[in-house]
């Protein structure tokens, strides 16, 4: 199989559980109120962990050991500090968005690094875009939830989240034919969305997950996290 066919099936495979999550938020059906509510902490809770996982074993990690130690912690502050001012603008306008901005920064920076893998490493790309699958569907689920407000149809939100997965096959193709041999750029990019994703992490994603009811959400975090660990692991 051609690299550029491969690269856009396991891209397109890795962001198929967005959407795939989201379908499952819309399509739950826990009627008590209080399960409910304990239900969407822990998944909330779970995308957070396995986004954690993604910024300390995957998106630092490979950077750092690209880039020269100053550029690496100024995109990483760069990066923060970016998604710090469009959270604002989204907390003006009275959006939100905080996870799908998550996801998003997590999903498109590992697509390209597996596009990339696939020249050196194909079998190890493979494995990438397992984990991405199994990170992009409970964040997947915690996005569509926070995106979807019930006023329109929830099919609307599940074409966008088809539209955003889309881009990873794009994302894959760029990191194989430009960035299989430039190891900086694609650290520069994967340090920069892991600052944004750590701010988002602290401002928006773990106080959503957070329940005066229930300490059991926050075990999601380690759930997660321990997902994306022994996808890791399996890489290395």
């Amino acid at each position: 199989m051609q690299p550029h066919v491969y690269a856009v099936l396991l891209a397109g495979f890795a962001g198929l559980s967005m959407p795939l999550g989201g379908l499952l938020a819309w399509c739950e059906h826990i009627t008590n109120p209080a399960l409910r509510d304990r239900v969407l902490h822990t998944i909330s809770a779970v995308g957070g962990g396995a986004l954690a996982s993604a910024v300390a074993l995957v998106l630092v990690p490979e950077a750092a050991d690209a880039l020269p130690p100053h550029w690496a912690v100024g995109l990483f502050a760069a990066g923060g500090l970016v998604f710090y001012l469009i959270d604002t603008v989204l907390q003006r306008s009275g959006g939100s968005g905080a996870l799908l901005l998550a996801m998003l920064l997590d999903y498109l920076p590992e697509a390209m690094a597996l596009g990339a893998m696939l020249v050196a490493d194909a079998a190890t790309a493979k494995l990438l875009a397992l984990m991405i699958f199994l990170q992009n569907l409970p964040e997947g689920f915690a996005a569509f939830r926070e995106v979807w407000s019930g006023d329109s149809p929830g099919w609307h939100v599940l074409l966008l989240f088809l539209g955003l997965a889309a881009l990873g096959p794009a994302c894959a193709l760029a990191g194989l034919v430009w960035l299989a041999e430039a190891e900086a750029a694609l650290g520069a990019i994967m340090i920069f969305a892991a600052g944004g994703i750590l701010y988002l992490l602290f401002q928006d994603i773990a106080p959503n997950a957070h329940s005066s009811h229930s300490n059991a959400p926050a075990l999601g975090a380690v759930a997660g996290f321990a997902l994306g660990l022994a996808g890791n692991m399996l890489i290395s």
